[in-house]
């Protein structure tokens, strides 16, 4: 995978968590999942990946299967 594509995969996912969840930005997308703003915008930028830590996360906080959420990230 290159960075453009999986930065705009990451992209598309990131806002469909801002919207789905009522948040306005990415510093309050951050403090949802508990990550560091640092990880959102190099998740952004296409400089990291979700990781497999990062997709537990992201199930625990919004009950999202986690099958739909790498369907999501591929």
């Amino acid at each position: 995978m290159n960075t453009f594509h999986g930065s705009k995969i990451n992209n598309r996912f990131l806002d469909f968590l801002l919207s789905s969840h009522g948040l306005r930005n990415d510093a309050a997308l951050s403090r949802f999942l508990e990550v560091s703003p640092t990880v959102i915008s190099k998740l952004r930028r296409g400089n990291y990946a979700f990781s497999p830590a990062l997709i537990i996360r992201v199930h625990e906080k919004t009950e999202m299967p986690i099958s739909a959420i790498k369907d999501a990230l591929a």
